[in-house]
């Protein structure tokens, strides 16, 4: 059975159909940070200059990207909803909008990557020879600017489309190109010179672009592009991408305070609460692959009219990820020794069990979090989002603050705070839901049509 299939019938065999959606997204998910690891290890080998300039370099990428996450889940979104409704000329209008989106942005990057990366690093902490190695992997990186966002874009298109498969290919294959790319230009080979930290870089840059076409060459087949630009889009997509862009800042502002008061406890805490913040960094791309499965299934009914389904696809994904998150947190639990032998120093140990317990007990909360992320991102409800996370990182920063003033913080009164801001996602996320708001999208009247 093919994915839009499984979308049709989800319904009928919910479980099911659910999982095999989701198993495909969730891999996609894995293969860059799997990846990444590869990375670290090649270039952990050129010495600690080199390791640190692909930390300073990541980061500072990454950081970027996040910011026009919006080009994904608006395409997604909005591509669902008019598959839903079989209104593709809505859908290929607004993918190409997107996508020109995309190019547009990522050469703008790229452009101010190549003259600001001195900068950059600096303001990171690089001096001297860290800075030049960081310089140069910065800027090899960002010809590929414009090939991750149209490959981003372009995953939130086809996840619209109910392709999960396509995506999965083309992320593995890219990321197996990209490290066996890694291996010829960071060492060389025969006539290939070693070019060091630059050749991670390129190689990067190389399996981008291949990524980026091959995604082009999909979606071409599957809807086509056009040039015909509606204002109404642009203005719909501009929208999103305020309302995304003031979400991802409060996610990354909250985040980026409790790792400070963290640290500022000492260099134990700090330890702990790295290594709990990585593996919570791994147990969420389960999560997201929850919430991209989730908007793409309430996208179409949404978009078909079957309000009714839509509110029925709600409830069934809120329980299925609630036994994602009990399955997490049981694994979180029973893995605590080996997490802290393998990425806590000793001195750490006895500050990280109590925080790791209370972020594994947290796991169904933010399943509950994650999936109805998704759930309102399929009906387009953007604005109610920004503004649970606001209203959510507002809360959480008070409570830093406090825990600060009084001298009270610890590392495990950090992580329940950290758990209070997820709580306050979910319990919005599903109160948005049930019993729902008068501007809840879910309680549109429901639209007549036949049984899909």
């Amino acid at each position: 059975m093919s994915s839009t299939s499984r979308v049709r019938e989800f319904l009928h065999r919910p479980y099911r159909n659910f999982f095999l959606l989701w198993i495909p997204v969730l891999f996609s998910i894995l293969a860059e940070p799997l990846t990444g690891l590869v990375d670290t290890a090649f270039v952990a080998k050129l010495g600690a200059e080199s390791l640190a300039a692909l930390g300073v370099g990541t980061v500072v990428l990454t950081s970027g990207m996040w910011l026009f996450n919006f080009l994904s889940v608006g395409s997604q979104t909005e591509v669902s909803q008019a598959f839903g409704s079989q209104d593709m000329d809505r859908g290929r209008r607004f993918g190409s909008l997107a996508l020109i989106f995309a190019v547009t942005i990522g050469l703008l990057m790229a452009v101010l990557l190549v003259l600001l990366a001195p900068v950059l690093t600096i303001a990171m902490g690089a001096t001297d020879l860290l800075s030049e190695h960081a310089v140069i992997y910065i800027r090899f990186r960002a010809l590929g600017s414009p090939a991750i966002l149209v490959t981003m874009t372009s995953f939130g298109i086809l996840y619209g489309l109910t392709d999960m498969r396509s995506p999965l290919v083309i992320a593995v294959a890219v990321n197996v190109l990209n490290i066996l790319l890694d291996a010829l230009l960071i060492f060389g080979f025969g006539p290939i010179p070693a070019l060091g930290i630059a050749g991670a870089a390129i190689a990067s840059a190389i399996s981008q672009w291949i990524g980026a076409l091959w995604c082009g060459y999909i979606i071409y087949k599957r809807i086509g592009f056009t040039k015909n630009i509606d204002l109404a889009d642009v203005k719909k997509l501009l929208a999103i991408g305020r309302d995304m862009f003031v979400r991802t800042g409060s996610l990354i502002l909250f985040m980026l305070l409790a790792t400070r008061s963290a640290t500022m406890l000492g260099a134990e805490s700090g330890a702990a609460h790295q290594a709990i913040r990585q593996v919570w960094v791994f147990t969420s791309l389960f999560l997201d692959a929850s919430a991209i499965t989730a908007q793409s299934i309430i996208g179409y009914f949404f978009g078909s009219g079957h309000i009714d389904n839509a509110r029925k696809v709600a409830r069934l994904v809120c329980y299925i990820s609630i036994w994602v998150g009990l399955f997490l947190m049981a694994v979180m639990l029973a893995g605590a020794s080996t997490v802290a032998a393998i990425l806590v120093p000793a001195s750490g140990v006895v500050l990280f069990y109590p925080a790791w317990t209370i972020s594994a007990i947290l796991q169904p909360v933010a399943a509950i979090a994650f999936v109805t992320d998704g759930i309102h991102w399929g009906t387009g409800d953007f604005t109610y989002l920004r503004n649970v996370v606001i209203s959510a990182t507002l809360s959480g920063v008070v409570a830093i603050i406090l825990l600060e003033v009084t001298s009270t913080v610890s590392l495990s009164l950090i992580w329940w705070i950290t758990g209070g801001w997820v709580l306050i996602r979910a319990i919005l996320g599903v109160f948005r839901i049930w019993p729902g708001m008068s501007t809840s999208r879910l309680n549109s009247p429901v639209i007549d049509k036949s049984e899909c």
